[in-house]
């Protein structure tokens, strides 16, 4: 038997958390040679989706809840399912929103068969996202892959499955807080495949990441893997300093020549401000750098568990 754990971070989900359950247990039973886990990581909800995950162990010995104490985030409701579910064949990372289809995972577990680590997912639509969300999406991700040399497909989702090896070398050799699990999990390499979906629309609520959690997500990508925007500022100030030895020399020859100098304060005032805006950008930019350093040295922990809770418990 294949020992298999489904990982899903779960925050405020309560009207659509049963449903996913019901659904993804269909999927799981209907395979023969598959022992099959459901684990529930709560990040800190404030409805009562604890409550209705209470219910359901009651019901399934096959279901796990991990309740996180705090608001860590989804990649670290990842992480801590990655993390207790080591003794696993196989874990699978799905979100419980049902816009990662639980009928893909068959699918999932025959390119493992196959001999293949990580098997990742690429939407091929989804079918209610607007189309600024989704340009945005792939800006980043071109941004990303000219900022660093990891190569992530702009469609890629956190629907994917990995092996206990490469669940294991993510728990131990890989201590950073800020994480990026997608351009993590192609730079670790092996053998990797992908899988096409389209996404549905959600069951029942909101989406949780908000403008302001993508924005950290895809600052947390390009921190992690890329210093790029750092010899960018070095580029910048060559090319501004070479523009203001030419005005330099303008404005010289035209002292010998001409015998006088226009006052040009809207030239003045222009520069000044181009000048000191690009310093403010640069220094926002090495900012962004230290302050992930901060964070990283400060070695707090990634997350902190609450409670576990199962149908024995």
């Amino acid at each position: 038997m294949l020992k298999l754990t489904v990982v899903t971070p779960v925050f405020n989900e309560e009207q659509v958390i049963g449903h996913f359950h019901a659904r993804t247990r269909e999927v799981l039973n209907s395979l023969d040679d598959v022992d099959a886990t459901i684990m529930f990581v709560v990040d800190r909800s404030t409805d009562n989706t604890l409550g209705v995950l209470r219910d359901i162990l009651v019901d399934d010995p096959k279901a796990k809840v991990i309740a996180l104490s705090s608001r860590f985030g989804h990649q670290m409701s990842l992480l801590a399912g990655i993390e207790n579910s080591l003794n696993e064949d196989v874990i699978i990372m799905m979100d419980s929103d049902l816009q990662h289809p639980p009928e893909l995972i068959p699918e999932l577990l025959n390119k493992f068969r196959n001999g293949f680590d990580v098997v990742y997912t690429m939407r091929r639509d989804t079918e209610d996202v607007g189309f600024l969300r989704k340009a945005a999406g792939n800006l980043f991700y071109s941004l990303l892959g000219k900022l660093s040399q990891v190569s992530i497909n702009s469609n890629a989702a956190d629907f994917r499955l990995i092996s206990n090896r490469v669940a294991k070398i993510l728990s131990t050799d890989f201590r950073e807080r800020n994480m990026f699990l997608r351009g993590l999990f192609s730079w670790i390499g092996f053998q990797q495949a992908g899988v096409e979906y389209i996404a549905e629309k959600r069951f029942a609520g909101q989406s949780k990441y908000s403008f302001s959690r993508m924005i950290q997500l895809a600052m947390a990508g390009i921190l992690s893997f890329s210093t790029k925007p750092l010899q960018m500022g070095i580029f910048v100030g060559i090319g501004f300093s070479a523009l203001s030895f030419v005005l330099i020399l303008v404005a010289v020859i035209k002292f010998f020549i001409v015998q006088s100098i226009p006052s040009g304060w809207t030239t003045l005032v222009v520069l000044l401000l181009l000048f000191s805006g690009i310093q403010l950008i640069i220094l926002g930019i090495m900012g962004a750098y230290i302050g992930g350093i901060y964070e990283e040295v400060k070695g707090r922990p990634r997350y902190i568990i609450e409670e576990e809770n199962s149908h024995y418990d």
